[in-house]
């Protein structure tokens, strides 16, 4: 690596980054000035944290859609996933408390926060469906094309965690609806990438590997978000017990972050590769993430 001698040395090396640094340093101003305005400063400013990230990524997301004018390579159901979580998320914390942070954050941030994602989400979906149509890969948005038509992949990811929600939610607001829905929400949230994963997995196999800068930079906002989520509900996992007592719904909220994380490593990977070297990101033909899903699922 060259060892800059000068300003222009250190402008010449920062030059292929210029974009990145850009949407980190917004980034993290606006996480300084959310901590600094809005938290009392406590363990559970993560989970607002994540949220904020959340909103972020498909902030992002939306301002590549409307100003690109395009939405190549993104995956409708993806989003159709992600406007269910926020559904069930809201269900659940706008009318109970159990599930909020723990400082200033909760009294009125994190849900408006979860409300302008869930905007945010919508507005993306209606690019795809209306003025943007022409540029939508329907051809590569192919998840769930078994049995059923294409357009109703997504069945095989909701009714499963829909299922599982009911089964197995901890009991925090001590109400069924309520604690299904924001269980329901997080097993959501650990599978609703994989359309998005799959439908890279088919441009890559037609040597078409290269990520949008801005999908790639939501996607990373999106899978990074879990991490604070399971950083404090491993600290707070007695708290995930259900009515019983028992701790088998805790240890299902966190397997399904787990799995989530599992999924969205090997696109960590090359993430981070593509920011080092400050070039587009590419994925190769066999992108292992995208091998966790056959070709007839």
């Amino acid at each position: 690596m060259k060892i800059p001698k000068s300003l222009e040395d250190i402008k010449d090396i920062l030059k292929p980054h210029n974009e990145n640094l850009k949407i980190y340093c917004l980034l993290f101003s606006l996480v300084f000035l959310i901590y600094y305005f809005v938290s009392s400063g406590d363990f559970s400013f993560l989970l607002t944290l994540s949220a904020f990230l959340r909103f972020f990524g498909f902030g992002l997301l939306n301002y590549k859609v409307w100003t690109e004018k395009t939405v190549a390579g993104l995956s409708v159901k993806t989003l159709e996933v992600y406007v269910l979580v926020f559904i069930n998320r809201l269900v659940s914390i706008l009318r109970h408390e159990q599930y909020l942070p723990f400082d200033r954050s909760g009294d009125w941030f994190y849900h408006t926060v979860e409300i302008f994602s869930l905007f945010a989400v919508c507005l993306a979906i209606y690019g795809v469906f209306k003025p943007f149509r022409a540029t939508y890969e329907e051809s590569n948005d192919k998840f769930g094309a078994y049995l059923i038509p294409s357009q109703l992949g997504v069945v095989y990811l909701i009714l499963p965690c829909l299922i599982l929600a009911i089964f197995f939610h901890p009991s925090l607001n001590k109400e069924f609806l309520a604690d299904t829905a924001w269980t329901n929400s997080m097993y959501l949230e650990a599978v609703a990438m994989l359309p998005q994963i799959y439908m890279f997995q088919r441009k890559a196999a037609n040597d078409k590997g290269t990520v949008e800068p801005l999908i790639g930079h939501t996607m990373f906002a999106l899978g990074f978000s879990r991490i604070g989520e399971l950083v404090f509900w491993l600290s707070s996992f007695t708290e995930l017990a259900d009515q019983s007592g028992g701790s088998m719904p805790g240890y299902v909220v966190l397997f399904s972050q787990i799995i989530h994380l599992i999924v969205m490593a090997d696109y960590f990977y090359y993430y981070f590769r593509s920011m080092s070297k400050g070039v587009p990101m590419e994925l190769p033909n066999s992108y292992a993430g995208a091998n966790l899903l056959s070709d007839t699922v």
